[in-house]
């Protein structure tokens, strides 16, 4: 018997866009997520749920990876071809190659089959959380850290040598809490809680994936960072810039 979530307010339900070949899955999700007051938007392939995206405007994606014709992989490469809608990937396997893969693609994160209703909605709640955050940053809209990089906070984007290089809003909340603890380290599992949520605790890889997206952005040579210091086994410290030594 599948397990009922309470029934949420209805003003705070979104557009969830849920794609998979399978129409027993789709009937899963479809009763939970519209027990919390969410509206489902059904996609049968990868063709189908790139139309809904453009025509249907939905606030997330739930995407399969295991489709025929066009897998969720691809369809997630062109979908991020024109829009930065949140992604869930949802897959029967559990490799972390397979989460990475995703995540590098363009995912926001990944759900194992088979799943609960409950980290279902943990999950989505944290996606769109981290998509939610206001624009405001630390102490001043835009912040000069040195003559070749700023950060704009209100446009979450970053400044190198005179480019303005957009910021995903996860790299953005990455940022966001490395500078405002500049000069200190921050522990891995104190990232995952303030980017990511406390369900997060021990998906340690993702801290280390996106630190990777934040060097290859910012950094001149980011196998060697001068911004993102690694204090190995302990977490990450962003360069003190306000006290230079």
């Amino acid at each position: 018997m599948t397990s009922k979530l309470p029934r949420s307010n209805q003003r705070d339900g979104k557009r969830i866009l849920v794609v998979d070949d399978e129409p027993r899955i789709i009937g899963f999700i479809r009763m939970n997520l519209e027990l919390e007051g969410h509206q489902v938007i059904e996609a049968h392939s990868g063709l189908e749920a790139l139309e809904a995206v453009r025509t249907k405007l939905p606030d997330l994606v739930l995407l399969d990876v295991m489709m025929p014709e066009l897998d969720g992989f691809e369809t997630l490469r062109m979908l991020r071809e024109f829009s930065s809608i949140p992604v869930i990937m949802l897959t029967a396997k559990g490799e972390e190659n397979d989460k990475v893969y995703g995540l590098e693609l363009g995912a926001d994160d990944y759900i194992t089959k088979p799943f609960g209703p409950r980290e279902l909605s943990s999950r989505i709640r944290a996606v769109l959380r981290r998509f939610s955050m206001p624009s405001s940053s630390p102490d001043e809209a835009v912040l000069k850290i040195d003559d070749r990089l700023s950060v704009d906070f209100n446009r979450r984007e970053v400044i190198v040598n005179g480019e303005h290089i957009k910021l995903r809003p996860t790299e953005y909340r990455l940022l966001y809490h490395l500078i405002e603890n500049a000069g200190w380290t921050v522990p891995h599992d104190q990232l995952l809680a303030k980017v990511w949520g406390y369900e997060y605790r021990d998906e340690a890889h993702y801290v280390r994936l996106y630190v990777n997206y934040l060097r290859e952005k910012i950094e001149e040579d980011p196998s060697h960072p001068k911004y993102i210091l690694t204090e190995r086994g302990v977490g990450y410290r962003f360069v003190d810039f306000r006290n230079p030594s």
